[in-house]
């Protein structure tokens, strides 16, 4: 039997806007950076505090209720939580290796994979009509512990490719992730009300800031684009695609329904690679950041197709 066709809403189309508008703006930002590079000379500098920017605006969306659904649901947000952070770190040190990638391009995609949730993952569980609380609840807790997992994550798998400073990268998320969310938050419980007039303008500003970022990434190693981009681009679908899928298995065995296993398929394979960049720019090197400019564009392009899909797909 056929599966109604349910009208979309205001938010169905403003979601469906979202995930099509910002792969664009974030692919235009990086053939900006490709074909000119000459002119964001010396930008580099600017990514921690645009990180810090977007981290803010994810700040300013939280909400008492935000918190108290994960004091609901602790098992199913618990597991979401190991889940995001056994499958990507240890994917991107098994793509890494099997691939041969060279050091820096090694170790940007194990950073990748070792950052908290993407900012976009609630927007496309919601177009994917799965579990948008635990979407949510999963994303802030990922973000909020990403000072205490992130570093040694990275100096475990990483450290083998480049010299890893996990105490300088425990201060810079701090500073650039932790500081900015929780400063958001208490100024959203502070004047709600003013807020919520500017609630609408935040995921705008987001996506213009990320792709400032991609922007000066890519600008910053532009010339070693051309040789490795092949490799990045199927490094980095392989990252993707294989956390969508054991992300949603996940869930599966775990018995917590298709809505909350959707949900759990992107808090799994998409990631917050505007964080990556910034650490991996900070870090390592320019080259090193290329995993995650490309996954900036490729997780979003990845996860709107994946839950145009499941949309389709009746709930059992």
């Amino acid at each position: 039997m056929p599966t109604p066709r349910i009208a979309p809403t205001a938010a169905d189309r403003t979601a469906r806007l979202a995930v099509t508008v910002f792969p664009l703006l974030v692919l235009a930002a990086g053939g900006v950076g490709l074909a000119a590079p000459s002119h964001f000379t010396g930008w580099a500098p600017a990514v921690p505090w645009l990180l810090g920017v977007v981290m803010f605006t994810m700040g300013l969306t939280l909400t008492g209720d935000d918190f108290r659904a994960v004091a609901k649901r602790p098992w199913a947000v618990g597991l979401g939580l190991v889940a995001h952070y056994v499958i990507m770190p240890g994917l991107g040190w098994l793509i890494a290796t099997v691939l041969g990638l060279p050091p820096q391009l090694a170790a940007g995609v194990i950073l990748v994979g070792c950052a908290p949730s993407g900012t976009a993952s609630n927007v496309v569980t919601y177009l994917a009509r799965g579990d948008v609380a635990l979407s949510v609840s999963v994303a802030t807790v990922s973000t909020l512990v990403a000072p205490l997992v992130t570093p040694p994550l990275t100096l475990l798998l990483a450290d083998r490719f480049l010299d890893v400073d996990a105490g300088a990268m425990l201060t810079d998320i701090l500073k650039t992730v932790l500081v900015p969310v929780l400063g958001g938050a208490l100024v959203r419980m502070a004047a709600g009300r003013w807020v919520g007039k500017v609630l609408r303008a935040l995921p705008a500003l987001s996506a213009l800031t990320i792709a400032v970022l991609v922007l000066i990434v890519v600008s910053g190693s532009a010339s070693r684009i051309k040789d490795a981009a092949a490799l990045v681009l199927l490094a980095v679908v392989l990252h993707n695609g294989l956390g969508l899928a054991l992300g949603y298995a996940a869930g599966h065995l775990a018995r917590l329904g298709r809505p909350s296993s959707r949900a759990m398929a992107f808090e799994v394979g998409m990631q917050n690679s505007g964080l990556a960049a910034s650490l991996a720019t900070a870090h390592f090197s320019p080259a090193a950041a290329l995993p995650a400019a490309v996954f900036s564009v490729w997780h979003n392009v990845s996860g709107a197709a994946v839950a145009a899909w499941m949309s389709r797909r009746p709930h059992p």
